[in-house]
């Protein structure tokens, strides 16, 4: 498989995607991509006037980052057929936003066994934030409120652990709840043979060749049942994850 699993588009005060872009352009180049199909279901806040307009809005930001990179954007939601869409397409692009909501439209549009399918014989698949989430077997590690309930937890399953995008080491000021290593530490204790990997912004997972690297500006932290918790540097293989 080739994948590119990004925690978050955007840091704080840049341009949209504009730290994951050479990542995302030597995507695009090493794989020949001149056109890629965007799934857009996790964006339904860009507008008041409902979720077609959200979607619309989300697939023209989004076009226009990729028009700069020399890649077409076509998105799923224009289909009368997008089930033949993720068929034809030369890559899929899963944008982040409300991961259940995402999840809930895959599954009801018969979408999340195309894709998987798709992507396990070889086709590129690019995802941040929620986008990075249904890679893994289930959407359990989401930071995200369920809006909505989907048919099922499960996801793509096309990586054997968890991700937590936007993975933060510690509370905000003043705020008592848990921590994110609290809630994950939740998950372990219900699920013990699962990993999880806490993925700081600024920070994405290139899986290529049967390979697994953390490329970024911070390290990860891979969360098992009864261990503390390691720390693992940018530019690491942790091909270990993958088995």
């Amino acid at each position: 498989m080739n994948l590119l699993l990004i925690s978050n588009s955007t840091m704080a005060g840049e341009e949209y995607l504009l730290w994951p872009r050479p990542h995302i352009q030597n995507f695009l180049q090493e794989n020949s991509i001149t056109e890629v199909c965007f799934v857009p279901y996790a964006g339904i806040s860009l507008s008041s006037e409902g979720l077609e307009a959200s979607y619309d809005i989300y697939a023209e930001k989004v076009t226009s980052v990729f028009k700069m990179l020399g890649a077409k954007l076509v998105s799923v939601h224009t289909s009368d057929d997008p089930k033949q869409m993720i068929r034809e397409a030369q890559a899929v692009v899963v944008g982040g936003g409300n991961t259940f909501h995402l999840v809930f439209q895959l599954q009801s549009f018969g979408l999340m066994e195309v894709i998987r399918e798709r992507v396990k014989k070889g086709l590129p698949f690019m995802g941040w934030s929620a986008g990075s989430n249904i890679a893994c077997p289930s959407l359990m590690t989401t930071n995200d409120m369920p809006i909505i309930e989907p048919i099922s937890f499960k996801t793509l399953g096309l990586i054997p652990f968890q991700i937590n995008p936007h993975y933060l080491d510690a509370n905000p000021t003043g705020h008592g709840g848990e921590t994110r290593e609290q809630r994950i530490n939740e998950f372990l204790i219900v699920n013990k043979n699962t990993k999880v990997v806490g993925l700081r912004e600024g920070c994405l997972l290139s899986v290529k060749d049967g390979k697994l690297k953390i490329i970024g500006s911070k390290s990860l932290r891979v969360f098992e049942y009864g261990q503390e918790p390691k720390e693992i540097d940018p530019g690491q293989d942790i091909s270990f994850l993958l088995h």
